[in-house]
């Protein structure tokens, strides 16, 4: 090899090994951006998941709410040899492209924010975390109610009213800090009106129950409107006569599960059925 060539070779080597390190990586297998969202550039998906029914904590107004349904959760990592951005250049990028979506931005630090979107009917939540710009987080819920696999039926209730005198009910939805029964709920709003009539001597009270997450006196005051829900539900829906009905709220009382963690949360929210 003349020594010209080794020369050439000596000066391209350096250049082909920098070109490697900036090259892109691949996204980890499974994964995509949500069709809302682009990334920032030169970034890659590093993890992620997808889960039809889950929940996040978001703040709005100054507290803390659960809020439920399709869960993204995306970690983007910078690719190597590219210059770090800055915090502030990650958060105006997402922030500037949710406003032109008409996004409401409910919580806001110098690298996080929560923000609300409505949209085509839907509410969706988006939160960001660009402590670290170059290993940043977007987490998406697509609020619905939990499509309900497993149902307690009118026998299973009766047996649990004969033995302790209540019932728990899950598979009754509301929006976030509203008391309006969503229209998923028919199932279990259907099995209900099922036990009462067959056992026409009970009368019930129907307890409203919360998780401990947000204020004390606004979760007693929710638990008891949307028992109140329920109960209205019943009789213009199922036909169901008023005086055997009777509506309470105890909110966060009478837990069934640590509200440490969220599938303790998911069953302490619920319905329960005690007999008159």
């Amino acid at each position: 090899m003349n020594r010209a060539r080794r020369m050439i070779i000596a000066l391209l080597l350096p250049l082909a090994f920098a070109g490697m390190g900036r090259a892109q990586k691949p996204d980890v297998k499974g994964s995509k951006d949500h069709p809302l969202l682009t990334r920032m550039p030169n970034f890659y998906i590093y993890a992620y998941s997808e889960h039809e029914f889950d929940e996040a904590e978001v703040y709005v107004e100054g507290k803390s709410v659960s809020v439920e349904g399709r869960k993204y959760d995306i970690q983007y990592v910078l690719n190597d040899g590219i210059p770090e951005p800055s915090r502030l250049q990650v958060m105006r990028n997402y922030e500037n492209a949710l406003k032109q979506l008409g996004g409401v931005f409910v919580y806001r630090t110098s690298d996080h924010f929560h923000c609300k979107l409505e949209r085509q009917g839907k509410r969706i939540w988006i939160l960001l975390n660009a402590y670290h710009p170059e290993n940043y987080y977007l987490t998406f819920v697509e609020e619905q109610g939990m499509r309900q696999d497993v149902q307690a039926k009118p026998a299973e209730w009766m047996t649990d009213i004969n033995a302790t005198g209540h019932a728990a009910v899950y598979g009754i939805y509301f929006d976030v800090d509203k008391a309006v029964v969503k229209p998923e709920s028919g199932p279990a709003l259907q099995e209900i009106a099922a036990l009462l009539q067959k056992n026409p001597k009970l009368n019930i009270h129907l307890v409203g129950h919360t998780d401990a997450t947000g204020l004390f006196d606004r979760n007693l005051k929710l638990s008891e409107a949307r028992a109140g829900a329920v109960v209205n539900a019943l009789v213009t829906q199922h036909g169901i006569a008023a005086a055997r009905l009777k509506a309470s709220g105890v909110g966060p009382l009478s837990p069934v599960a640590s509200n440490r963690t969220e599938e303790g949360r998911a069953r302490n929210r619920r319905v329960e059925l005690v007999e008159q």
